[in-house]
C-alpha cells in the first residue's frame, strides 16, 4: 500500500510540475515506500522512558483529539499565518512521537509555563552574558540588520565561523550549536512546551509574531519572557505557526517548490530546522542536474514526516471544527 502511495505521489508529481523556473507543486504523499531510520538518539530517549513510539504516538494523539479547546487555538494560529491547521497538528505529533512525551492536559503546560517564569535564569556561557558576548567585535556584521530573523540568523553564523569548536582569547568554546551553549541553560538540546520550540527559533521569530498576532516582541535579555513566548499554549502555538510559514515561504521561494499541501514535508523541516539552507542546498543540486540533463530532485521526507503522512487521514479529524 505505501508503495502503491509513492507511485502515484510520483505521477501526481510529474502532472503538477510546472515549466523550469516555476513553482512545482509537491501533493501530500511519501516519496518514500518505508520509513527512514530513525536516530539513535530519538530510540535511547524512548526506550530509557520504558514506552514506544506507537504509545507515545496515542498518546498525543488522544490529547488532540479530547481538547476542542486546544484544536480551536491550533485552528486561529493557522489561520493567522495563512496555513493549513494539519501542518501544526502535524508538527506536534512529530515532537511528541519522537521527542518527549505529551503531557495528559493541555492545563499542564500552562502551569509548567509559570514555572519557569518563577525561576532564577540568565542566557550565558561561563559567567558571559549573552548580551555582552553578541557585542564582541566578531558580530560587528550584524549589527546593521533590524530584522529579528536575519539578526539573529547572522549571530548564529558568526558563532560557527568564529567561535564553534575554536580558541578565541584563550577561551576554548564548545563545538556545539549556538542556542545549546547560550539559550538552553538546563541541559543543551532541551526543547520546551507543545511545539518543543528552541529559545532561538522564537528570538528569530519574534518580529513576525508580533507583527501578525501582535505578542509582546521578546528580548534575549529577559530570558523568563523568552522561556513564556515557547511554553505558553496560548503564546507558544503562534510561533509554531510561524516557523512552519517560513518553511514553506522559504522552499517557494529559493528552492521552486510548493510544499503547502504536504505536512509530511513541513514536519520535516519543524523538525531539520534551518529551511533556507536546505532549500539552497536544493536548488543547487537542481541547478546541477538540469545541466546534467537529469530530471529535478524533489523535497523527501525524514522519518519524523514519514509519520505524518502515513496517518495524514486521521491526524485530518483533528484538523477539521468539532
Amino acid at each position: 500500500m505505501a508503495f502503491q502511495r509513492g507511485m502515484l505521489f510520483g505521477l501526481v508529481m510529474v502532472l503538477v510540475a510546472s515549466a523550469a523556473g516555476a513553482t512545482t507543486l509537491v501533493p501530500p504523499g511519501n516519496r518514500n515506500a518505508e520509513q527512514p531510520p530513525v536516530p539513535g538518539a530519538s530510540a535511547r530517549r524512548t526506550e530509557a522512558a520504558r514506552t514506544t513510539y506507537e504509545a507515545k504516538y496515542a498518546k498525543v494523539f488522544e490529547l488532540l483529539k479530547n481538547d476542542r479547546a486546544l484544536r480551536a487555538k491550533i485552528r486561529r494560529a493557522a489561520a493567522a499565518y495563512n496555513i493549513d491547521p494539519i501542518h501544526i497538528i502535524g508538527a506536534i505529533v512529530g515532537e511528541h512521537t519522537y521527542n518527549v512525551d505529551a503531557y495528559d492536559q493541555l492545563q499542564t503546560y500552562y502551569v509548567k509555563a509559570v514555572s519557569y517564569l518563577r525561576s532564577s535564569f540568565t542566557f550565558s556561557y561561563r559567567g558571559e552574558a549573552l548580551d555582552d558576548f553578541i557585542h564582541r567585535p566578531q558580530f560587528t556584521g550584524c549589527e546593521e540588520i533590524r530584522e529579528s530573523y536575519a539578526l539573529w540568523g547572522c549571530r548564529e553564523a558568526v558563532w560557527d565561523r568564529f567561535f564553534r569548536g575554536q580558541r578565541v582569547d584563550g577561551q576554548l568554546f564548545p563545538n556545539d550549536r549556538f542556542s545549546a551553549v547560550f539559550l538552553q541553560p538546563f541541559f543543551a538540546g532541551q526543547t520546551f512546551g507543545i511545539g518543543q520550540l528552541n529559545p532561538l527559533t522564537a528570538l528569530q521569530l519574534n518580529d513576525m509574531v508580533h507583527r501578525i498576532s501582535g505578542h509582546e516582541k521578546i528580548d534575549h535579555r529577559d530570558p523568563q519572557q523568552v522561556y513564556r513566548a515557547i511554553m505558553d499554549p496560548d503564546i507558544s502555538l503562534e510561533y509554531v505557526a510561524a516557523t512552519i510559514r517560513k518553511a514553506i515561504e522559504a522552499y517557494r521561494e529559493i528552492a521552486g517548490f510548493d510544499i503547502s499541501k504536504n505536512p509530511g514535508l513541513t514536519a520535516t523541516l519543524y523538525n531539520l530546522g534551518d529551511p533556507e539552507t536546505r532549500a539552497e542546498k536544493l536548488a543547487a543540486e537542481n541547478r546541477l542536474r538540469r545541466k546534467q540533463g537529469i530530471e529535478a530532485k524533489w523535497p523527501e521526507e525524514n522519518y519524523y514526516g514519514w509519520l505524518v503522512n502515513e496517518k495524514l487521514e486521521e491526524l485530518r479529524g483533528l484538523a477539521a471544527e468539532s
